[in-house]
């Protein structure tokens, strides 16, 4: 039975089709009568429905926003609204990433419901990981988003009123912000009733979270930085389960959490899921060394994806620099050019700082949160599967706490490839 509020309805496979056939620009597009359409509700995430509708000349994926937390259930609701920034953040992105998201067909805020181009044959990015598959385009793409996003709605590209008025447009999206403060940077570091982990073999590196205070004053300080610091439009959820591909093709899906916030929180969250990847790799191993080529790849496309999104950034800061930050006459001839450009460079080392941070909290609240990754999931041998997760949060305990020590993206991969084969002492 649909449910309502106010305009609102959750469309079924019935409904569903009665509306869709009410547009006729998304009727043309899918060709056929109405009554042959396939339909198939393929969300697998966490939040919303997600359908695939194909008709005679072609197909579409629809997406409608639930009044509550799909893994949870209506006993945590969520607004509606989320759709509406969704929208508007791939809208965005769409201008200054083309070819980079998929294509938005059709918009209905009240039904928070948005038609967007089918992706075929892409499937996530994760799953491809799990089976160890290689996407040669992934670095310049992925990089390529993120460069330009952050930087176009930075203080470096925008003037003072553009930027407010564009954290204005995100503001209300605090909602979705909170889940991300408590989920990502509170639960997983006290007794909260939605964490789960590996029982019982991380139990003690469980409880080992809760007592770790030089961890919490290392997370409280992320979560100050992601609450306090409107840097630019970040997607705030760019993991490997947002991002569809082939070898040949990368587009950046379901930027619902997006808000104006720091850019270390999208670069940490793609290196993360990326270095989640690397450790989960061992466990689904079915003879030794099975995956060594695979976790090369990973740990260079990690050196690579923070290598090329510094370089484009810089290049974009050198040439399209029109924000009122570091007003250009303020730096005046050759001194103030040379002075400018160490600035620069000073600049991407914090950011730098600020994306193993983050990329340290990801990781932890996939392995001790309420929402993990099928890249440890998937394991089937529950024990390698906590040695790959207790490997994992060794890093990361160490990106948040020892942050200093890291200062290329070569001293996280060099410390990654270290804990490869790390035992560590499992509880009983």
């Amino acid at each position: 039975m649909a449910q309502e509020q106010g305009d609102y309805r959750i469309l079924h496979e019935a409904a569903l089709r009665d509306y869709l056939a009410g547009r006729p620009e998304i009727a043309a597009l899918l060709g056929g009568e109405p009554p042959s359409w396939a339909i198939t509700e393929v969300g697998d995430g966490n939040l919303n429905l997600v359908f695939i509708v194909k008709g005679g000349r072609g197909g579409i994926a629809v997406k409608q926003a639930l009044p509550y937390v799909r893994l949870v259930g209506e006993s945590w609701p969520l607004p509606l609204s989320r759709a509406h920034y969704e929208y508007l953040a791939l809208s965005k992105q769409a201008q200054l990433a083309p070819g980079l998201v998929p294509a938005l067909l059709h918009h209905n805020e009240a039904l928070a419901l948005t038609v967007m181009e089918l992706l075929e044959p892409h499937i996530i990015m994760r799953k491809g990981l799990v089976a160890a598959t290689q996407y040669p385009r992934f670095v310049d793409d992925i990089s390529t988003f993120m460069a330009r996003t952050l930087f176009f709605t930075s203080d470096l590209a925008l003037s003072a009123s553009e930027k407010k008025q564009g954290i204005a447009a995100f503001a209300g999206n605090h909602a979705l912000c909170k889940i991300t403060e408590d989920l990502i940077f509170t639960d997983p570091y006290r007794v909260a009733e939605q964490n789960r982990w590996t029982a019982p073999y991380l139990d003690g590196l469980a409880a080992s979270l809760r007592d770790d205070m030089d961890l919490h004053v290392a997370i409280a300080r992320l979560k100050l930085k992601f609450m306090a610091s409107p840097e630019a439009l970040i997607h705030g959820d760019l993991h490997t389960g947002s991002i569809m591909v082939t070898e040949s093709e990368t587009r950046v899906i379901d930027p619902e959490f997006a808000f104006y916030g720091p850019m270390g929180f999208d670069v940490g969250a793609v290196l993360a899921n990326l270095l989640m990847a690397f450790f989960a790799a061992a466990g689904h191993e079915r003879s030794p060394a099975e995956r060594a080529a695979f976790e090369g790849w990973v740990l260079e496309t990690i050196e690579q994806v923070w290598n090329e999104f510094a370089r484009k950034f810089l290049d974009l800061w050198r040439s399209e620099a029109s924000g009122d930050a570091y007003p250009v006459s303020l730096f005046a001839g050759e001194r103030g050019v040379g002075r400018l450009e160490a600035e620069r460079q000073a600049y991407m080392q914090r950011l730098f700082t600020d994306t193993v941070g983050f990329a340290a909290a990801k990781t932890i609240r996939r392995i001790f949160g309420l929402a993990h990754n099928i890249d440890f999931e998937l394991i089937e041998d529950p024990k390698k599967r906590a040695i790959s997760e207790a490997r994992a949060v060794r890093l990361a305990r160490a990106m948040m706490v020892e942050a200093a020590a890291f200062r290329t993206i070569a001293d996280v991969t060099g410390a990654a490839r270290k804990l490869r084969d790390w035992q560590p002492e499992l509880s009983n």
